[in-house]
């Protein structure tokens, strides 16, 4: 009966060492580098189909940090209303880090023609510009149009007969095609789908003329000769298709359709979160695989996730509404 209160007195010590080691545990599991604050598990909300560009950047990050940084990333596709639904969903998400969109310039586009539950600069915490991605015009292999100049030749010959397809309606590239179409007073039609892979089907099958996508997407069908580059909307030419001229440089002056991806919290995230979030993503992009792959898809990686980012996108904002106002675009 006296080995009771020893017995008593080493259960009681055993029991305050194993709460200290667990307490201890559980605070080195918050605070490790390791785990991106405050979720293990951080959901990636793209808002278009899967297999287009945005989709491509989302899950070559999602698989380096979910193998090197122990934290789990899923990507979550909810497409619909030309990115509205998904963006949506993440506007209203907890501001805790769990919950994170990938959107493009679709993000500034919709707001200026409709009335949504969120404001593209306010409602959003930017994390970081992740990737420019070059925009191509291209056509089903078996079309007679070898340039861009005779696919816009005969859009003035045959008004209306033509299609030029893309992710739309009211995205950049949508914004590029009536740009283009006005530039070049080529009367062709635009037909618009509810992502860049959708569109690039459609053209596969022949049921449209040409289509203005990211070239992610469009990478393995030029590559098999299943579809033909008549131009790269970009600024200047690609490395990954240095022989394609880009639409300024085919009698278009001052051509340029600018598409990116890019990272956003919720608003209200706090800023230490956005902080862990961001290093997270910058290293995954900064791995020699990941840089390898995106580049061979044509992507530019920025990694911009300074105040910089913030001023881009207001001033993208009011261009993409000037240019908006100017066509008279509304939603159809």
């Amino acid at each position: 009966m006296r080995n009771n209160g020893l017995i008593g007195s080493v259960s009681a010590n055993s029991l305050l060492v194993m709460t200290a080691v667990v307490t201890l545990a559980c605070l080195v599991s918050l605070n490790s580098p390791a785990r991106a604050e405050p979720a293990q598990r951080i959901k990636i909300v793209v808002p278009l189909p899967p297999g287009g560009a945005g989709d491509i950047v989302a899950r070559a990050l999602a698989a380096q940090i979910t193998e090197t940084q122990k934290a789990e990333i899923v990507i979550e596709n909810r497409p619909g209303a030309g990115s509205i639904i998904g963006t949506e969903l993440v506007a209203q998400a907890a501001p805790n880090g769990a919950t994170l969109l990938i959107n493009a310039p679709y993000l500034l586009i919709g707001p200026q023609v409709r009335k949504l539950n969120y404001d593209p600069l306010t409602s959003f915490e930017p994390v970081c510009y992740l990737v420019s991605s070059p925009g191509i015009i291209v056509v089903n292999a078996a079309s007679p149009y070898h340039t861009l100049g005779e696919f816009l030749a005969a859009a003035r010959a045959k008004p209306g007969e033509l299609t030029l397809a893309s992710v739309g309606p009211l995205t950049a590239q949508h914004i590029g095609a009536v740009q283009l179409r006005q530039a070049a007073n080529a009367n062709f039609t635009y037909v618009p789908f509810p992502g860049g892979a959708p569109a690039i089907n459609a053209l596969l099958g022949n049921h449209v003329t040409a289509v203005l996508a990211e070239y992610a997407p469009l990478a393995a069908h030029i590559k098999a000769g299943a579809l033909r580059a008549l131009a790269t909307t970009s600024a200047k030419r690609i490395d990954a298709l240095p022989n394609l001229p880009t639409v300024a440089e085919q009698g278009i002056p001052n051509y340029e359709v600018d598409l990116w991806w890019s990272l956003f919290a919720p608003a209200k995230t706090s800023k230490d979160t956005v902080a862990k979030i961001a290093a997270l993503f910058t290293s995954a992009m900064q791995a020699p695989a990941v840089k390898a792959k995106l580049a061979a898809l044509g992507f530019v990686s920025v990694a911009n996730c300074g105040p910089e980012f913030s001023a881009l996108l207001r001033k993208q904002y009011n261009d993409y509404g000037r240019i908006i106002r100017e066509a008279n675009m509304k939603v159809e």
